[in-house]
C-alpha cells in the first residue's frame, strides 16, 4: 500500500511541534548571538588610494595612448605592492611580528575597470594597525617603484584614517543571526518529521488499517465516564426489576 501525505497533514504535524520548532530557533539565534558578539573577534578595514598616471605631464598633453599604457602598467603594480620586496620593508618600518607571506593574506589591491585609481584595502583585528599598514604600503609602494620601474608615476590620493564609531566589517551578528533563524526553523521542522516518522503509536483507524492489512468494517465510538457511569445505573436499575418480578 502506497503511503502518502497531504499538505493537510504536513501542516498538522508542523502545528502539533510547533512550540519545539520556535524553540529550536530561539536557541540556534541567541547561541549565535552570544558567540559573534562575545566570542569572534572583530575584524576592522582600513583602505588607501592611490592615482598612476604619467610621469611628467601638462595640462591637455595627456592623451588616451598614455592612459592606456597606464591601464596596462596596473596589473604589474598590483602584484608589486604585493610583494616580499614591498612588504618586507612594511614590517621593517613598522616594526611588525609578521612574515610578508601572512601581511600578504591581510591585503587586497584591486582597481575598478578602466581606472587608474588603485585601491590597496587592509584587515586586521586592530583599527590603528590596519590604517598604519595601509598608508606604509602606499608610501613604500611609492618611494621604491621609483627603483623598481625606474618610473615616478605614483601619487597617493587619500589615506586611511581613523574615525570616529567606525564599526568591524566581520562579524556580523545580525546577518549570522539571520541565517542561524533559517537554520534553526530548518533544523526543528526536520527534527518535527523525524520524530512524526520514529512515532509508531496507533491514532488513527488508517494506522490500525496499515497495522493489521485488513479493512475495518465498523468503529465503537468513545463512551465518556459520565455516560459509562449513566450506563452502569441503567443496567443496575433493569437487573433490580428483573429480580422483584421473579
Amino acid at each position: 500500500m502506497e503511503e502518502t501525505i497531504s499538505l493537510h497533514e504536513l501542516f498538522k504535524t508542523i502545528k502539533k511541534r510547533f512550540v519545539l520548532i520556535i524553540s529550536i530557533i530561539v536557541l540556534v539565534v541567541t547561541i549565535t548571538g552570544i558567540y559573534s558578539y562575545y566570542f569572534l573577534t572583530p575584524i576592522y578595514q582600513a583602505s588607501t588610494q592611490i592615482l598612476i598616471n604619467q610621469k611628467e605631464f601638462q595640462r591637455g598633453q595627456l592623451n588616451s595612448q598614455d592612459i592606456q599604457t597606464n591601464l596596462q602598467l596596473i596589473n604589474t603594480y598590483n602584484e608589486i605592492i604585493k610583494s616580499p620586496i614591498i612588504l618586507s620593508k612594511v614590517i621593517e618600518n613598522l616594526n611588525l611580528n609578521t612574515t610578508p607571506e601572512l601581511l600578504n593574506t591581510k591585503i587586497t589591491v584591486f582597481n575598478h575597470q578602466n581606472s587608474q585609481v588603485v585601491n590597496i584595502r587592509v584587515v586586521d583585528p586592530g583599527l590603528q594597525k590596519a590604517i598604519d599598514i595601509a598608508n606604509m604600503t602606499a608610501e613604500v609602494f611609492r618611494v621604491e617603484i621609483k627603483t623598481l620601474m625606474n618610473v615616478d608615476n605614483v601619487n597617493i590620493l587619500s589615506i586611511a584614517v581613523d574615525t570616529k564609531n567606525i564599526s568591524p566589517v566581520k562579524p556580523n551578528p545580525n546577518l549570522n543571526m539571520a541565517i542561524a533563524a533559517v537554520i534553526g526553523l530548518m533544523l526543528g521542522v526536520g527534527i518535527t518529521f523525524l520524530l512524526e516518522y520514529l512515532d509508531t503509536t496507533i491514532k488513527t483507524e488508517q494506522d490500525i488499517e496499515e497495522l493489521i492489512g485488513l479493512q475495518i468494517l465498523g468503529l465503537v465510538s468513545p463512551i465518556s465516564r459520565k455516560n459509562l457511569k449513566r450506563t452502569k445505573e441503567l443496567t443496575s436499575r433493569k437487573r433490580k426489576r428483573g429480580s422483584k418480578s421473579v
